[in-house]
């Protein structure tokens, strides 16, 4: 599967292979239960985030390995978000330091 994400005005096709994704599963669910517990999101707490929220946190961790060029994590979190939500067409990440402003494009 492939995530298209976009980096200000850098798009590129992220291709994750079903067997990563699903190898990742354990993986995901440990993330899941993370997030479970809440998540500063910018400047909110935010209880309990939603999946388009939980999708804006792992992102936000996609930046993060491009700016340290780790393409082992950004495929990783990658599989995160098309694991849960295959219908996916883009993401879009705010790089101001909100990640509440990353547009999860469906």
């Amino acid at each position: 599967m492939i995530l298209k994400l976009t980096i200000d005005d850098q798009t590129c096709n992220i291709d994750v292979s079903a067997e990563i994704m699903q190898e990742a599963e354990a993986f995901y669910a440990k993330m899941d239960k993370d997030m479970d517990k809440g998540w500063q999101m910018s400047r909110t707490w935010v209880e309990n985030p939603d999946l388009y929220q939980r999708c804006q946190i792992v992102a936000d961790r996609i930046l993060g390995a491009f700016h340290t060029e780790n393409r082992k994590m950004a495929v990783l979190m990658s599989g995160y978000i098309l694991s849960r939500v295959p219908h996916i067409e883009e993401v879009v990440v705010d790089t101001s330091g909100d990640i509440t402003l990353t547009e999860v494009v469906t």
